[in-house]
């Protein structure tokens, strides 16, 4: 697997473990960059630093909650990657996932529905919420920061139809992460 210069060889990790950051606030947006970055970068000041770049002069700034909780948008995700060198890449859901070159996506961002839950109460209200999904140690995952832990996905086969259930099922919108390289030459997509 690639990744970006300086960055930790999570793959080559002596204890194998896996990182993952749990649900605070509405900060599924950071949560979801540091697992798929595999260690902790963003932190929300990060996050709010980039909504002010983004949004300068405005009072109430479009690309997060106006109570000062998160719910970053795609926005603040691009831009943090590309601090990084990285992309997000929008994946069209009327291509077969079977164009995907896996080898060369250094992760996935996926935005879906969720359930608001206050403690163990599940409200009948969706929201949309951001999760990340990774390739550690041969493995995918599903790191979505409102599960206790990670959740093994599996092989390249398991991924395909993990990524296929969610496109199915409603309104999912798929990022990949890939370096930057690999976003200008389109290698994250074969031709074939």
């Amino acid at each position: 697997m690639s990744q970006a210069p300086g960055r930790p060889a999570v793959d080559e990790a002596m204890d194998g473990s896996i990182y993952h950051e749990r649900q605070r606030l509405e900060l599924c947006a950071i949560h979801a960059l540091n697992n798929v970055l595999q260690y902790k970068h963003f932190s929300q000041e990060a996050a709010e630093e980039i909504c002010k770049r983004l949004a300068p002069d405005t009072r109430w700034n479009p690309h997060r909650s106006v109570f000062g909780t998160g719910n970053y948008d795609v926005n603040v995700i691009m831009a943090a990657l590309q601090s990084l060198d990285y992309a997000a890449v929008w994946w069209d859901k009327r291509r077969s996932l079977e164009k995907l070159v896996l080898s060369e996506i250094h992760g996935f961002i996926l935005n879906i529905p969720s359930n608001i839950s206050l403690g163990i109460l599940s409200l009948p209200i969706r929201r949309k919420h951001w999760i990340a999904v990774r390739l550690v140690n041969g493995l995918y995952y599903n790191l979505d920061s409102k599960l206790k832990g990670p959740a093994k996905i599996g092989d390249e086969i398991a991924l395909r139809e993990f990524l296929h259930k969610f496109i199915s099922e409603g309104p999912c919108e798929i990022l990949l992460v890939v370096r930057k390289d690999v976003e200008e030459t389109g290698k994250w997509m074969s031709t074939s």
